[in-house]
């Protein structure tokens, strides 16, 4: 299988989180993609750069003017005369007005993103066009007759709305290269997301489109990330009505249960007769990740790559979470070895 990266991701370093009330540290580091990279290299897995793509490609997903802030972010901040990370202290919601976007760049930070868990930092810009672009590129090689490949993304993607980021990520890479898969001819392109976290971002985007039905395994949001959305009633809505499906599992899941709930959601997906698939690869479900409750042993990631690459589609793999840093290349390895 073809691996798409690029050493930029690592501009994207530093900062803190507000995680479940107390400021801590990002969980989501440079060093999940050291240890991933190694263990495909040693896989034999080919690996390169992603091309370069106009930026007017991203506009397909996210809106024009939330991109301009990202662009221009860290430049406004540094004019202020501040350094460090930029994390966003007040957000747009219930009882407050979202149809004005306000022109302070504090104002600005906290409408633009939905948590204080995603600090942008000098090379944060740089590191999330690489990283979209580490997906067109796979949706590009799979466009051109490859059966799959992988982008190795990060940051993540699947939380960013169409303006919106949050959870780690900025622009979704996942949407991007399922729109991408769409522009080159796929009538419809299928999303899995076996991330941990539901992908409200993913969601979102596609909430009120029929061509690109979206699935996804994850926390019950009753207590877990990103809370507000991922229920199961959640179904779409206009043209995409019925294309929605949410698979919300409890704390402590093994694999019996979550493998039973795939089969569920591939079946969902596969009904809507689909021409490719983009999986959001998660690998947080892993028993061993210190945000993430669910009991995934290492040994179930090759039969979870299994069933999915089972459904014999074109296929895109888009780097999601996963923050057992130490066994996260061993996990993704296992899941791309049955793609292979």
């Amino acid at each position: 299988m073809k691996v798409v990266h690029t050493p930029l991701h690592a501009l994207h370093d530093g900062g803190m989180e507000l995680h479940r009330g107390e400021l801590v540290p990002c969980f989501e580091m440079p060093s999940r993609v050291d240890h991933i990279l190694g263990a495909l290299t040693r896989d034999g897995h080919a690996i390169q750069a992603p091309r370069d793509h106009d930026d007017a490609i991203l506009e397909r997903v996210h809106d024009p003017a939330y991109l301009a802030f990202l662009r221009g972010a860290w430049a406004e901040w540094r004019a202020e005369g501040r350094e460090g990370f930029m994390l966003a202290g007040a957000f747009p919601a219930r009882g407050l007005r979202r149809d004005i976007v306000p022109t302070g760049l504090h104002a600005r930070l906290g409408y633009y993103s939905f948590d204080a868990g995603s600090p942008i930092v000098a090379g944060t810009w740089q590191a999330a066009r690489a990283a979209a672009h580490c997906a067109l590129t796979a949706a590009d090689l799979v466009a051109a007759g490859e059966r799959s490949a992988y982008a190795l993304c990060r940051p993540p993607g699947h939380h960013a709305g169409r303006s919106t980021m949050g959870g780690y990520c900025f622009l979704n890479n996942a949407a991007l290269a399922a729109q991408r898969l769409r522009d080159a001819g796929f009538a419809r392109v299928a999303i899995l997301d076996v991330d941990y976290h539901h992908g409200n971002g993913t969601q979102e985007i596609f909430w009120e489109r029929g061509d690109v039905p979206f699935a996804s395994i994850h926390g019950d949001p009753n207590t877990e990330y990103p809370f507000y959305l991922g229920h199961a009633d959640e179904r779409g809505a206009g043209a995409g009505e019925g294309c929605n499906h949410n698979f919300p599992l409890p704390r402590g899941t093994t694999w019996p249960e979550y493998e039973a709930t795939l089969a569920r959601a591939l079946e969902a997906l596969a009904a809507h007769a689909p021409d490719a698939l983009v999986v959001s690869l998660g690998v947080d479900v892993f028993e061993g990740d210190p945000i993430s409750q669910f009991k995934l042993a290492a040994g179930d990631f090759r039969p979870l790559g299994a069933r999915t690459a089972a459904l014999g589609l074109p296929t895109v793999l888009v780097q999601e979470g996963g923050y057992a840093v130490a066994e996260i290349g061993e996990n993704v390895a296992s899941v791309l070895a049955t793609f292979a």
